[in-house]
């Protein structure tokens, strides 16, 4: 039972917030699970009988969830409208844990185990773009449950909050896809004259059959347990006015906020809930391109390419054990720089960071190039990757979102 007062309750508040935030590290952890699995999801399907599979094929296999996450955001207002932010929370749940399973034994009723073919490689990328489809519904979702639930003073900072867990989401994938390779090694891919893959003989024919299929199948955990979580959470005030149950809503405020201010609050969302959306163009066409180009520079920016190959990055850069504890270096670094986002954001401002990260993630990526062109490998490869990440994650990253 809550012991609600004059000021609410912060254990309420906090707890709820807790579930949806929860969301956000599904996001992440679907996201960043390729990149342990890739390798050896290719030397699987190189085996297959009835087609050659090469890499623009696995280039599209191991972006497939993206797919899924253009639907997901697409669908997502129309979602959280008709069905409501937390049922729409409880499909991307079903979303996430559908696509753990289906990606985990992709043979499921129709197909041989073991056994690569090219309907078999449909059916993966199906279950993968499920995924991302709950990867966009809850990139979207989220933030605005979390919106809608806490109050004005603290709303930034929590869902801030959901951001972190976003990069805490990939760390933990990271950490997972580590300790499920254990002593195992990548599978080793060669290459002919004519620029045909095949697996070699010598590979650990663990990873080919098995190893990436647990990388997949980990999610099931925590989406099913992020899934029963919203069985205890409300329907937000905002939407319980919109569907009009003003009493629901108090109550709910009257928890968070306590009775002082709960009905000044439902007063103030009851006034705005049923206002027309201002004119797109309200503040004029060159703020609307500056937001929508900083969106896309944020992705072509390159980090996708990290953050889905890290592993693979770091064994060519000649990273012992196959890059999968650079990986993890990779992730906590990630985390911390994260934080200095967080807490330096409002001292030094927006446009100072984003100037920042981008010089230092082109000094990474021009240190990168210039392993790469001298054949340097080693720990100077390794870094520069590093470092390039380390200042997305204190510019662009985070801070893209907080200007939008």
């Amino acid at each position: 039972m809550i012991n609600t007062t004059n000021e609410g309750s912060k254990l309420y508040l906090y707890s709820i917030t807790s579930v949806a935030i929860l969301g956000g590290l599904l996001f992440g952890y679907d996201t960043a699970v390729i990149s342990g699995a890739e390798k050896g999801l290719e030397a699987f399907f190189l085996s297959a009988s009835d087609f050659q599979y090469n890499k623009v094929m696995h280039g599209i296999t191991s972006s497939s969830a993206l797919i899924g996450c253009v639907l997901g955001g697409a669908i997502s207002g129309i979602f959280a409208s008709r069905l409501g932010r937390r049922n729409s929370l409880r499909l991307a749940a079903v979303l996430f844990f559908l696509s753990a399973l289906g990606s985990y034994y992709p043979e499921v009723l129709f197909f041989e185990y073991g056994k690569p073919n090219m309907d078999l490689l449909i059916a993966f990328n199906l279950y993968r773009v499920l995924g991302g489809i709950g990867v966009g519904l809850a990139s979207a979702v989220c933030p605005m449950y979390i919106a809608e639930i806490a109050p004005s003073n603290i709303r930034g900072t929590l869902v801030s909050c959901n951001q972190f867990a976003i990069i805490f989401g990939m760390l933990v994938v990271y950490f997972v896809n580590f300790l499920i390779m254990g002593d195992h090694q990548n599978p080793i891919i060669l290459k002919d004259a004519a620029g045909v893959l095949s697996v070699s003989a010598e590979s650990d024919m663990w990873t080919v059959y098995e190893g990436w299929r647990y990388m997949f199948g980990s999610e099931a955990f925590p989406a099913a347990f992020f899934g029963l979580l919203l069985f205890f959470v409300p329907k937000t005030p905002r939407y319980l006015v919109l569907i009009q149950q003003d009493e629901k809503a108090y109550s709910i405020l009257e928890k968070i906020n306590g009775k002082t201010k709960a009905q000044e609050i439902l007063n103030d969302i009851k006034a705005t809930a049923h206002e027309k959306t201002e004119k797109i163009f309200t503040y004029g066409v060159a703020v609307i391109v500056i937001g929508i180009l900083l969106s896309v520079f944020q992705q072509a920016i390159g980090i996708n390419a990290v953050l889905y190959y890290a592993p693979r990055i770091f064994e060519n850069a000649g990273a012992e054990g196959g890059g999968m504890m650079q990986t993890v270096i990779m992730g906590i670094v990630n985390i911390v720089f994260t934080l200095v986002a967080i807490f330096t954001v409002d001292r030094f401002g927006r446009k100072p960071l984003l100037i920042i990260g981008s010089i230092g993630m082109a000094v990474g990526a021009f240190a990168v190039a210039m392993c790469d062109s001298m054949a340097i490998k080693g720990i100077l490869p390794v870094l520069s990757v590093i470092v390039y990440a380390a200042f997305f994650m204190m510019s662009w990253g985070p801070i893209c979102w907080v200007l939008i």
